[in-house]
Protein backbone atom coordinates (compact mmCIF):
# COMPACT_ATOMS: atom_id res chain seq x y z
CA UNK A 1 0.00 0.00 0.00
CA UNK A 2 3.06 2.28 -0.25
CA UNK A 3 2.49 5.50 -2.16
CA UNK A 4 5.18 7.95 -3.22
CA UNK A 5 5.19 11.53 -1.79
CA UNK A 6 4.67 12.97 -5.28
CA UNK A 7 1.68 10.70 -5.89
CA UNK A 8 0.27 11.58 -2.46
CA UNK A 9 0.61 15.29 -3.28
CA UNK A 10 -1.61 15.01 -6.35
CA UNK A 11 -3.96 12.48 -4.78
CA UNK A 12 -4.73 14.95 -1.96
CA UNK A 13 -6.13 17.31 -4.58
CA UNK A 14 -8.80 14.77 -5.51
CA UNK A 15 -11.54 13.55 -3.26
CA UNK A 16 -12.91 10.04 -3.38
CA UNK A 17 -16.16 11.23 -4.95
CA UNK A 18 -14.36 13.13 -7.73
CA UNK A 19 -12.26 10.12 -8.71
CA UNK A 20 -14.86 7.37 -8.39
CA UNK A 21 -18.16 9.06 -9.29
CA UNK A 22 -16.58 11.00 -12.16
CA UNK A 23 -15.39 7.67 -13.62
CA UNK A 24 -11.80 8.91 -13.80
CA UNK A 25 -9.66 6.00 -14.98
CA UNK A 26 -7.42 5.00 -12.07
CA UNK A 27 -4.32 3.26 -13.40
CA UNK A 28 -2.65 2.66 -10.02
CA UNK A 29 -4.21 0.54 -7.30
CA UNK A 30 -2.17 2.45 -4.69
CA UNK A 31 -4.25 5.56 -5.41
CA UNK A 32 -7.41 3.64 -4.52
CA UNK A 33 -5.72 2.33 -1.36
CA UNK A 34 -4.90 5.87 -0.30
CA UNK A 35 -8.38 7.22 -1.04
CA UNK A 36 -10.01 4.52 1.09
CA UNK A 37 -7.72 4.70 4.13
CA UNK A 38 -9.54 4.95 7.47
CA UNK A 39 -7.05 7.62 8.61
CA UNK A 40 -5.00 9.36 5.92
CA UNK A 41 -2.83 11.15 8.46
CA UNK A 42 -1.53 7.79 9.73
CA UNK A 43 -0.35 6.83 6.24
CA UNK A 44 0.02 3.19 5.31
CA UNK A 45 -0.26 2.11 8.97
CA UNK A 46 -3.97 2.90 8.90
CA UNK A 47 -6.47 0.25 7.91
CA UNK A 48 -8.43 0.22 4.69
CA UNK A 49 -12.19 0.61 4.35
CA UNK A 50 -12.19 -1.85 1.45
CA UNK A 51 -13.16 -5.47 2.02
CA UNK A 52 -12.36 -8.19 -0.48
CA UNK A 53 -13.76 -11.64 -1.16
CA UNK A 54 -12.24 -14.38 -3.31
CA UNK A 55 -15.27 -15.65 -5.22
CA UNK A 56 -13.72 -18.27 -7.48
CA UNK A 57 -10.39 -20.03 -8.08
CA UNK A 58 -10.22 -22.44 -10.98
CA UNK A 59 -7.45 -24.12 -13.00
CA UNK A 60 -7.28 -23.43 -16.72
CA UNK A 61 -5.19 -25.35 -19.26
CA UNK A 62 -3.64 -24.47 -22.57
CA UNK A 63 -2.33 -27.02 -25.07
CA UNK A 64 1.19 -26.16 -26.27
CA UNK A 65 3.86 -28.00 -28.23
CA UNK A 66 5.49 -29.03 -24.95
CA UNK A 67 2.22 -30.33 -23.53
CA UNK A 68 -0.51 -28.88 -21.36
CA UNK A 69 0.22 -25.69 -19.45
CA UNK A 70 -1.86 -25.27 -16.30
CA UNK A 71 -2.50 -21.90 -14.72
CA UNK A 72 -4.95 -20.60 -12.12
CA UNK A 73 -7.68 -18.02 -12.56
CA UNK A 74 -8.88 -15.98 -9.59
CA UNK A 75 -12.01 -13.82 -9.42
CA UNK A 76 -12.03 -11.26 -6.60
CA UNK A 77 -14.78 -8.83 -5.57
CA UNK A 78 -13.92 -5.74 -3.52
CA UNK A 79 -16.13 -3.11 -1.87
CA UNK A 80 -16.41 -0.73 1.06
CA UNK A 81 -20.06 -1.55 1.94
CA UNK A 82 -20.81 2.11 1.31
CA UNK A 83 -21.56 2.48 -2.38
CA UNK A 84 -18.45 1.20 -4.17
CA UNK A 85 -17.80 -2.16 -5.85
CA UNK A 86 -15.06 -3.62 -8.04
CA UNK A 87 -14.37 -6.95 -9.76
CA UNK A 88 -10.99 -8.27 -10.87
CA UNK A 89 -9.87 -11.37 -12.76
CA UNK A 90 -6.28 -12.58 -13.08
CA UNK A 91 -4.42 -15.60 -14.44
CA UNK A 92 -1.12 -16.75 -12.89
CA UNK A 93 1.02 -19.84 -12.47
CA UNK A 94 0.42 -19.85 -8.72
CA UNK A 95 -2.77 -19.26 -6.76
CA UNK A 96 -1.40 -16.52 -4.50
CA UNK A 97 -0.15 -14.46 -7.46
CA UNK A 98 -3.51 -14.88 -9.20
CA UNK A 99 -5.35 -13.60 -6.10
CA UNK A 100 -2.94 -10.68 -5.69
CA UNK A 101 -3.30 -9.67 -9.34
CA UNK A 102 -7.10 -10.00 -9.24
CA UNK A 103 -7.20 -7.83 -6.11
CA UNK A 104 -5.22 -5.07 -7.85
CA UNK A 105 -7.46 -5.32 -10.93
CA UNK A 106 -10.57 -5.07 -8.73
CA UNK A 107 -9.26 -1.85 -7.13
CA UNK A 108 -8.63 -0.34 -10.57
CA UNK A 109 -12.15 -1.36 -11.69
CA UNK A 110 -13.83 0.20 -8.65
CA UNK A 111 -17.11 1.95 -9.61
CA UNK A 112 -19.77 3.84 -7.63
CA UNK A 113 -23.16 2.28 -6.90
CA UNK A 114 -26.12 4.63 -6.72
CA UNK A 115 -28.41 3.75 -3.86
CA UNK A 116 -31.89 5.03 -3.12
CA UNK A 117 -35.16 4.40 -1.32
CA UNK A 118 -38.27 2.30 -1.73
CA UNK A 119 -41.13 4.53 -0.67
CA UNK A 120 -40.51 7.31 1.85
CA UNK A 121 -37.06 8.89 2.02
CA UNK A 122 -36.45 8.11 5.69
CA UNK A 123 -33.00 7.38 7.04
CA UNK A 124 -30.07 6.36 4.88
CA UNK A 125 -30.41 4.87 1.37
CA UNK A 126 -31.04 1.15 1.72
CA UNK A 127 -31.76 -0.21 -1.78
CA UNK A 128 -30.85 0.51 -5.39
CA UNK A 129 -32.22 3.67 -6.97
CA UNK A 130 -33.94 2.06 -9.96
CA UNK A 131 -34.38 -1.21 -11.84
CA UNK A 132 -31.19 -2.36 -13.55
CA UNK A 133 -30.17 -5.21 -15.81
CA UNK A 134 -26.70 -6.58 -16.55
CA UNK A 135 -25.46 -9.23 -18.95
CA UNK A 136 -22.26 -11.19 -19.47
CA UNK A 137 -22.12 -14.19 -21.77
CA UNK A 138 -25.39 -16.08 -21.43
CA UNK A 139 -26.02 -14.84 -17.87
CA UNK A 140 -28.45 -11.98 -17.24
CA UNK A 141 -29.07 -10.38 -13.85
CA UNK A 142 -31.95 -8.06 -12.99
CA UNK A 143 -31.99 -5.92 -9.86
CA UNK A 144 -35.22 -4.42 -8.49
CA UNK A 145 -35.61 -2.04 -5.51
CA UNK A 146 -37.14 -3.62 -2.40
CA UNK A 147 -38.83 -2.27 0.77
CA UNK A 148 -36.79 -1.74 3.90
CA UNK A 149 -36.32 -4.91 5.92
CA UNK A 150 -36.76 -7.38 3.06
CA UNK A 151 -33.03 -8.05 2.76
CA UNK A 152 -31.33 -9.31 -0.38
CA UNK A 153 -33.46 -11.90 -2.16
CA UNK A 154 -31.18 -13.82 -4.50
CA UNK A 155 -28.38 -16.31 -4.99
CA UNK A 156 -25.35 -16.34 -2.65
CA UNK A 157 -23.19 -14.74 -5.36
CA UNK A 158 -25.45 -11.73 -5.83
CA UNK A 159 -25.97 -11.46 -2.07
CA UNK A 160 -22.23 -11.14 -1.46
CA UNK A 161 -21.73 -8.58 -4.23
CA UNK A 162 -24.66 -6.42 -3.08
CA UNK A 163 -23.50 -6.58 0.54
CA UNK A 164 -20.03 -5.35 -0.44
CA UNK A 165 -21.69 -2.58 -2.48
CA UNK A 166 -23.67 -1.42 0.57
CA UNK A 167 -27.12 -2.46 -0.68
CA UNK A 168 -29.26 -3.82 2.16
CA UNK A 169 -32.59 -4.57 0.44
CA UNK A 170 -33.00 -5.77 -3.15
CA UNK A 171 -34.95 -8.23 -5.28
CA UNK A 172 -32.81 -10.08 -7.82
CA UNK A 173 -33.50 -12.31 -10.78
CA UNK A 174 -31.09 -14.22 -12.99
CA UNK A 175 -31.16 -16.28 -16.16
CA UNK A 176 -28.77 -18.24 -18.33
CA UNK A 177 -25.92 -20.49 -17.26
CA UNK A 178 -25.45 -19.11 -13.76
CA UNK A 179 -23.15 -22.00 -12.85
CA UNK A 180 -20.49 -20.06 -14.73
CA UNK A 181 -19.62 -18.05 -11.64
CA UNK A 182 -17.32 -15.58 -13.42
CA UNK A 183 -20.02 -14.51 -15.88
CA UNK A 184 -22.58 -14.41 -13.06
CA UNK A 185 -20.37 -12.02 -11.07
CA UNK A 186 -19.64 -9.83 -14.09
CA UNK A 187 -23.33 -9.64 -15.01
CA UNK A 188 -24.20 -8.40 -11.50
CA UNK A 189 -21.26 -5.95 -11.61
CA UNK A 190 -22.38 -4.63 -15.01
CA UNK A 191 -25.88 -4.05 -13.64
CA UNK A 192 -24.54 -2.04 -10.68
CA UNK A 193 -22.16 -0.18 -12.99
CA UNK A 194 -25.14 1.26 -14.85
CA UNK A 195 -26.64 2.88 -11.75
CA UNK A 196 -25.02 6.28 -12.36
CA UNK A 197 -25.39 6.09 -16.14
CA UNK A 198 -29.16 6.64 -16.06
CA UNK A 199 -29.80 10.40 -15.99
CA UNK A 200 -32.88 10.73 -13.80
CA UNK A 201 -34.45 14.16 -13.12
CA UNK A 202 -32.82 14.49 -9.68
CA UNK A 203 -29.41 14.39 -11.41
CA UNK A 204 -30.27 17.14 -13.87
CA UNK A 205 -28.14 20.24 -13.50
CA UNK A 206 -29.65 23.71 -13.14
CA UNK A 207 -28.64 25.46 -16.35
CA UNK A 208 -29.30 29.17 -16.64
CA UNK A 209 -30.78 29.85 -20.09
CA UNK A 210 -28.58 32.16 -22.16
CA UNK A 211 -29.47 34.27 -25.13
CA UNK A 212 -28.80 32.61 -28.46
CA UNK A 213 -25.88 34.19 -30.37
CA UNK A 214 -28.11 34.76 -33.41
CA UNK A 215 -30.47 36.97 -31.41
CA UNK A 216 -27.72 38.50 -29.26
CA UNK A 217 -25.71 39.75 -32.23
CA UNK A 218 -28.60 40.27 -34.68
CA UNK A 219 -28.02 44.05 -34.95
CA UNK A 220 -24.33 43.60 -35.68
CA UNK A 221 -25.10 40.96 -38.30
CA UNK A 222 -27.51 43.37 -40.02
CA UNK A 223 -24.83 46.10 -40.00
CA UNK A 224 -22.29 43.70 -41.49
CA UNK A 225 -24.75 42.66 -44.17
CA UNK A 226 -25.30 46.30 -45.18
CA UNK A 227 -21.57 46.95 -45.17
CA UNK A 228 -20.83 43.92 -47.36
CA UNK A 229 -23.65 44.83 -49.73
CA UNK A 230 -22.33 48.41 -50.05
CA UNK A 231 -18.80 47.16 -50.74
CA UNK A 232 -20.18 44.75 -53.34
CA UNK A 233 -22.12 47.53 -55.09
CA UNK A 234 -19.09 49.85 -55.10
CA UNK A 235 -16.92 47.13 -56.58
CA UNK A 236 -19.52 46.49 -59.29
CA UNK A 237 -19.64 50.21 -60.21
CA UNK A 238 -15.87 50.35 -60.52
CA UNK A 239 -15.83 47.48 -63.03
CA UNK A 240 -18.60 49.01 -65.20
Amino acid sequence: MDISPALRKYTNLLSKSKVIISFINTLESQIVDYLFLTDKTAGTKAGSKLKDEVMKIMPVQKQTAAGQRTRFKAVVVIGDENGHIGVGVKLAKEVQFAIKGALMAAKINLVPVRRGYWGARIGEPHTIALKMRGKCGSVTVRLIPAPRGIGIVGAPVTKKILQLAGVKDCYTGSGGKTRTVENFIKACYNALHKSYKYLTPDLWKDITPTEHPYSKYADKVDELKLTFQKEKDDAAKMHT
